[in-house]
């Protein structure tokens, strides 16, 4: 593993990643972000003069002084930390990143994951502990059930979390084209953010009856969130599957 990387839990993206947000341009034809006819937005014209035709604006008040031309205004303030914008319209988080990816896909990218570890590891610890039978309420029999899908959940959770952490994607994921980033910021998801994601669709499961219902809510909750379309456990972990193609 390359040196470059954070130490877990640092929360810091390295520099060279290769996901990161891409900085907005300038608008071509120079005009100011703004909007504002006179490039000052308080009323100056180019160079801090008056407007034609008018008297110099009075002083803004303390503390309401405008930022430079090109520096966020919300950088710093009580809203620089919020991966989902800040008050009276910040910039919309998504900007400089790719396209969401299609729920389609995501879906897909599901399946493939849970047949690569779900297949093999329930046919290795069915070897282990004798064959399962799955229509049985034996005592015996519900004990095997609970063990073989107990270490097939672990399996999951180590998978998920170990590739996600390395960049983004899953093998199912890297297959349908899509990844896993930070709102924030487009990074990877390295540290705890990856374990908190993976860990919060996995575990649920094992609560009896609800824990299925809440992965049920969990897979869906994309279908109808906006805008960023999330499951719960992207809410959970502060991400957002865009497309890698």
């Amino acid at each position: 593993m390359s040196t470059d990387q954070p130490g877990p839990g640092s929360g810091e993206p390295p520099e060279d990643d290769p996901f990161l947000k891409k900085p907005q341009e300038p608008p071509a034809d120079g005009a100011p972000r703004n909007g504002s006819p006179y490039g000052g937005g308080t009323g100056q014209g180019e160079g801090g003069t008056p407007p034609p035709g008018g008297a110099p604006p009075p002083p803004p008040p303390p503390g309401d002084v405008p930022p430079p031309y090109g520096e966020d205004p919300y950088r710093g303030g009580p809203y620089a930390d919020n991966p989902y914008g800040g008050q009276y319209g910040a910039a919309d988080p998504l900007a400089g990143m790719p396209p969401l990816a299609n729920r389609g896909r995501r879906l897909v990218a599901r399946i493939i994951d849970a047949l690569l570890i779900g297949v093999p590891v329930t046919l290795i610890m069915n070897a282990i502990v004798g064959w399962v039978d799955y229509t049985s309420t034996s005592n015996t029999e519900t004990g095997k059930q609970a063990t073989v899908s107990g270490v097939t959940m672990l399996a999951y959770l180590i998978y998920e979390g170990l590739m996600l952490s390395r960049n983004g994607q899953t093998v199912g994921k890297m297959a349908m084209k899509v990844r896993v980033a930070m709102l924030s910021n487009g990074a990877v998801p390295t540290g705890q953010a990856s374990w908190v994601r993976a860990a919060v669709y996995t575990l649920p499961e094992i609560v009896p009856c609800c824990g299925f219902l809440f992965w049920l809510v969990n897979v869906l909750w994309c279908t109808w969130d906006k805008p960023y379309q999330q499951c719960l456990h992207d809410k959970a972990a502060k991400t957002v599957v865009v497309s890698a193609a």
